[in-house]
C-alpha cells in the first residue's frame, strides 16, 4: 500500500476508482496490526479499489477535515466523498466484510 501525503490524497479520491484509505500513526500499535491485514486484502480487492494509508501526524488537516479522532480509521471514497469507515483494529475476516458491504 502506498503512503500518500495530502495532495496527492486529494488527487486520487477525485478518479473513479474507490479509495480505500488507513488512517494511521507510526506509534499507534493497532494500526501496526491493522496494516498486514489491509496489505493481505489489497491485493485481492485491487480490481475494486485502490488501497492507501496516510499517516495522520503528517496530514492533520486530513483528520480535522474528516473527523478523525481515533486511529486506525480506514475510510471508502467514492467520487471524492467519504462513503464508509471504520474505527479500530479488524480481523481479516471484518475487513473484507466491511469491504465487500461497501465497495
Amino acid at each position: 500500500m502506498k503512503q500518500l501525503n495530502e495532495a496527492q490524497f486529494n488527487e486520487l479520491i477525485l478518479g473513479s476508482k474507490p479509495v480505500v484509505c488507513d488512517f494511521f500513526a507510526t506509534w499507534c500499535g493497532p494500526c501496526k496490526m491493522l496494516a498486514p491485514v489491509l496489505e493481505d486484502v489489497s491485493a485481492e480487492y485491487a480490481e475494486k479499489a485502490e488501497f492507501v494509508k496516510v499517516d495522520v501526524d503528517e496530514a492533520p488537516a486530513l483528520s480535522a477535515k474528516y473527523g478523525i479522532m481515533s486511529i486506525p480509521f480506514v475510510a471508502i471514497f467514492k467520487n471524492g466523498q467519504m462513503a464508509a469507515k471504520s474505527v479500530g483494529f479488524m480481523p481479516k475476516g471484518e475487513v473484507k466484510q466491511f469491504l465487500d458491504g461497501n465497495l
